[in-house]
């Protein structure tokens, strides 16, 4: 318990600058004679806190503590800052309050250069709370049930281990251990409908394994877009996949031929053509003709 103490009165004359012994007193609910027990074992160890007295006077740390008990470099910590501030899109306080910890620690301005907002246009920050839960879920190892929609149409609740919170292509995915399925499942946080956290916690799995790409039956595509829709192609395809070809775009990819490629690719409306493989053409034509006969009347 004193060490503890100990630890929180050098974050606070870090962050403060000085304070009175009384005012450290109430704060960490002891005596001013513990407070003044604690100074003289900080001292001991090595730490350079002194008392002043005097109307002006109190309790500070000599100020090239912060620079010379620092054992990174300027580089490091401003990294270590930005990607504090990086999650500044999330509800919590912790992170602030960590970030502002760190900064009296280093001795660095916390001017915020960077803003991550996890939330979609018109969300109202629904997004960033769903993704603080579950990174609390994923740290203090809390069950939840979510009410997920798949890639196949159908909505379902189940029960889960959030493990890992991953970041890519352009969305963010929770990875966890499905309690139906008592197997690792990947869900896109923008597909859970609804998220009750447990009271139940659960114990350590072993690390989720890395999706293996090579198990999905992939076929090379090749498409053919105008360049005026550059915008689209550079936001949903890598760069290196994308050849300029007089005028149009040529984007090549290997995907698996199934149900949600053909919806997706139906979003570009006339302004595709599928040059690979041939067998795809059909397939386009023949949804475009249902929603054709859907709204013909």
């Amino acid at each position: 318990m004193q060490e503890s103490r100990l630890f929180k009165i050098v974050y606070y004359l870090l962050e403060k600058g000085q304070a009175t012994a009384h005012e450290l007193a109430e704060k960490f609910e002891v005596s001013d004679r513990t407070i003044y027990r604690d100074i003289d074992a900080l001292s001991a160890a090595g730490i350079p806190v002194y008392t002043e007295t005097g109307r002006t006077g109190g309790v500070r740390l000599l100020g090239s503590f912060v620079l010379d008990r620092t054992v990174l470099s300027e580089a490091e910590k401003h990294e270590i800052l930005a990607a504090l501030q990086s999650m500044g899109g999330t509800v919590g306080v912790q992170d602030r309050d960590t970030l502002n910890k760190l900064s009296a620690l280093f001795d660095v301005s916390t001017e915020s250069w960077l803003e991550v907002d996890f939330s979609r246009w018109g969300g109202e920050g629904s997004d960033n709370e769903k993704f603080e839960r579950l990174k609390a879920a994923v740290i203090h190892r809390r069950s939840v049930r979510i009410t997920y929609a798949n890639a196949n149409g159908s909505i379902s609740s189940r029960g889960v281990h959030p493990l890992k919170l991953s970041y890519k292509s352009r969305a963010w995915y929770l990875k966890a251990f499905c309690v139906e399925k008592q197997d690792y499942r990947t869900f896109k946080l923008t597909r859970i409908l609804e998220l009750e956290m447990l009271e139940d916690q659960f114990s350590p799995h072993p690390p989720p394994p890395k999706t293996d790409f090579s198990q999905f039956d992939n076929e090379k595509i090749v498409l053919r877009f105008p360049e005026s829709l550059a915008y689209r192609i550079y936001d949903e395809f890598n760069p290196e996949t994308v050849k300029r070809e007089d005028g149009v775009l040529v984007v090549t990819v290997w995907m698996p031929v199934d149900e949600w490629l053909t919806r997706y690719l139906l979003t570009f409306g006339s302004e595709i053509e599928v040059l690979e493989p041939p067998e795809l053409r059909p397939m386009l034509a023949e949804l475009g003709r249902a929603i054709y006969e859907k709204y013909r009347d």
